[in-house]
């Protein structure tokens, strides 16, 4: 298991989420379009793959509250699998945390300490909206 390129403070936070809640496999801090910041407990290829999947779930969800709920925000979206839970949260500003726990992991702890790091670092963890690149004009 690797971590991937992020400040050593995201990925610090990532770790210690990850060894407070037990059965908590991995967490992965993203851009809300799905680009990987840090992650703890996730290779490469996992921790972009599970990018794209809470990326996925998040913007879903934001539309159904969009649709339904009268324009409210996504707090959380919670997946049971059959051995896993996916846990994904608004993070800040254009930031999204996902984190994998086992099903015997306790979902309302799980979810008060993903709550609380949010809480405590939120302004760290926005994600700045990236802006158009310009096309080269050629001469």
């Amino acid at each position: 298991m690797t971590t991937k390129p992020s400040s050593p403070e995201l990925a610090w936070l990532l770790a210690g989420l990850v060894q407070r809640v037990p059965h908590t496999r991995s967490a992965l801090l993203l851009s809300s379009d799905g680009l990987p910041r840090a992650a703890h407990g996730l290779a490469d290829d996992g921790a972009d793959h599970l990018a794209a999947i809470a990326s996925g779930l998040f913007s879903l969800t934001r539309s159904a509250g969009e649709m339904f709920d009268a324009g409210g925000g996504v707090r959380q979206v919670v997946a049971e699998l059959d051995a896993t839970l996916l846990f994904v949260t608004a993070a800040g500003d254009g930031a999204v945390l996902a984190v994998l726990a086992d099903r015997q992991a306790d979902v309302s702890v799980l979810g008060y300490e993903m709550s609380q790091m949010v809480k405590s670092v939120r302004p760290y963890l926005a994600t700045p909206v990236r802006g158009v690149v310009p096309s080269a004009v050629a001469p």
